[in-house]
């Protein structure tokens, strides 16, 4: 039979294995963490003594960029551009920048004659023009009200297996509310000519034109709807008032118990509660028709005049210095792994 220190002595054996196992996966732990910061900082030492031996060929290739991009720059004209938000209604925005690409696909081929007939501009002023571009005003409170809206038209089984991950994935740029037009010119006076255009473009459509006025008319007879039945609720809330009012007066003329106050009481409070629903659709229904109007809401038109498109991003000779720079060490890496191989292979 083992004794009791025999079996002390096989858990303190079991005990100190244990924790030589343990100290041994900490310190391989460590180890790899270490490894990790040493290949790090290796590889960034070999980057600074890559540009600390190819300084000078780098500076030299960013100074001759920099040169010839001040020169393109004096020898360019200035750039103005200005910003028209729209709110496009009745799946209009589909047709909104489908008209937006196809007016910078005129100025991308210089068909200045084309530019000229829709816009109805002059030949120097078409010319002028230099970009087209529209992209949405990104709010995330227009996926949510979205998703609500989902919610609440369809049934609770699709609800449950299209999760809000699933729809925000699914929203595009074409789905949010506000989207801005932005023009750029070389001439900054000639932005107020075009919003008109290109509104009317979408506006003069016939099935957008159509779907307007049934939609306005709709909001018309609802609109109309609601008030009668908020003045039908009113006149039956106080001839119910009045009621209550007699027979109070009847009362207080003898000691007869009601027990049907409280009944009246609820009849009371589905008449307020009736009201106050009525009152809430119709303030969506008037919201609906402010928003509803128009095919396309403008909410800020051009600027008359431009703003010059100024800053480092637009700097062609900072753009050149940058590109240079990048060009010569993308050279002199081929060159080196080039060095590498020839070496490897011997």
């Amino acid at each position: 039979m083992p004794t009791k220190q025999s079996t002390n002595s096989e858990e303190e054996v079991d005990l100190g294995s244990l924790f030589v196992i343990i100290g041994k996966g900490f310190s391989k732990l460590f180890n790899f963490i270490g490894d990790i910061f040493k290949g790090f900082f290796h590889f960034l030492i070999v980057i600074l003594i890559f540009l600390k031996e190819n300084s000078l060929k780098i500076g030299i290739a960013a100074i001759i960029g920099f040169a010839v991009g001040i020169f393109l720059e004096t020898k360019s004209s200035d750039s103005f551009s200005s910003v028209l938000l729209v709110e496009p209604n009745y799946e209009s925005v589909s047709q909104l920048y489908n008209n937006i690409n196809y007016y910078n696909d005129l100025v991308e081929q210089k068909d200045t004659l084309g530019i000229q007939n829709v816009f109805n501009l002059d030949k120097e002023t078409a010319a002028s023009l230099k970009e087209f571009s529209i992209e949405p005003i990104i709010n995330e409170n227009d996926i949510i009200n979205a998703y609500n809206d989902f919610v609440l038209e369809v049934d609770t089984a699709t609800v449950s297996s299209y999760s809000f991950k699933e729809f925000k994935n699914s929203f595009n740029d074409l789905d949010y509310q506000i989207h801005k037009i932005n023009v750029i010119a070389e001439k900054n006076d000639i932005f107020n000519k075009l919003d008109e255009v290109i509104i009317s473009s979408v506006v003069k459509n016939k099935y957008f034109d159509r779907v307007k006025e049934l939609t306005n008319e709709n909001l018309n007879r609802t609109d109309s709807l609601l008030r009668q039945n908020l003045g039908q609720v009113d006149s039956l809330r106080k001839v119910y008032m009045q009621v209550m009012i007699e027979e109070a007066k009847k009362q207080s003329n003898g000691t007869s118990i009601d027990l049907g106050g409280e009944k009246r009481s609820t009849k009371e409070l589905e008449l307020f509660e009736t009201n106050r629903k009525l009152n809430s659709e119709l303030i969506d229904v008037i919201s609906s028709k402010s928003s509803m109007s128009e095919v396309i809401n403008v909410i800020s038109n051009f600027q008359p005049k431009g703003s010059e498109i100024k800053g480092a991003e637009n700097n062609k000779g900072v753009q050149l210095a940058i590109l240079s720079s990048v060009l010569v060490i993308f050279i002199l890496l081929l060159l080196k792994l080039n060095n590498f191989l020839s070496v490897y292979r011997k």
